[in-house]
């Protein structure tokens, strides 16, 4: 057995700025009460106000990531056991997608995408921006290195004038676990 093995199933929620992300409480919270351990990761625009971050660090027990850390400095988290980029961006996508690892956030998910660690992606992208050629260039990109990806979440409300759930346990049904 070996010490991965020993310790309680390790998460990595990413989260990007759109609106939706002020709701990433359940998904930790679905996180948790499937038996993970979970760390936020954060793009620096995310941490402007798109959600509670003191609500999250309390939820997780752990200081959200948005910063690289010291040379010298240890670890916060362990090694993921799998990943969830919820929401994600167009941006993030595409970045991620081209190799681009310029905030923690991308330069993680460059990362683990190299290492084989599952990763579940549920788009927050208008119709507008998934229509562009390089967001779908990327998604084949991202496909083909084994990301998981749930449908698109565009925000447009449906016939009652309400936006749709976000449906957050998508992620880690994706994950299989």
């Amino acid at each position: 057995m070996t010490a991965q093995d020993e310790r309680p199933p390790f998460l990595y929620v990413v989260v990007c700025a759109a609106g939706i992300a002020a709701d990433v409480g359940k998904l930790i919270t679905a996180a948790q009460e499937r038996e993970w351990h979970v760390g936020v990761i954060a793009t620096p625009p995310a941490m402007n106000g798109f959600f509670d971050t003191a609500a999250v660090e309390a939820q997780t027990g752990r200081p959200i990531r948005s910063a690289w850390r010291r040379p010298g400095d240890p670890r916060p988290f362990p090694e993921p056991d799998a990943v969830v980029v919820a929401p994600a961006t167009f941006n993030t996508i595409n970045k991620w997608a081209a190799g681009i690892a310029d905030t923690l956030a991308l330069g993680t998910l460059c990362e683990v995408s190299g290492l084989g660690v599952p990763i579940a992606v549920l788009p927050c992208v208008a119709d507008a921006l998934a229509a562009h050629p390089a967001y779908r260039d990327s998604l084949i990109r991202l496909r083909g290195m084994g990301v998981r990806f749930g449908e698109p979440y565009t925000g447009a409300a449906g016939q009652d004038g309400a936006p749709p759930e976000f449906g957050w346990e998508r992620a880690l049904d994706l994950l299989g676990r």
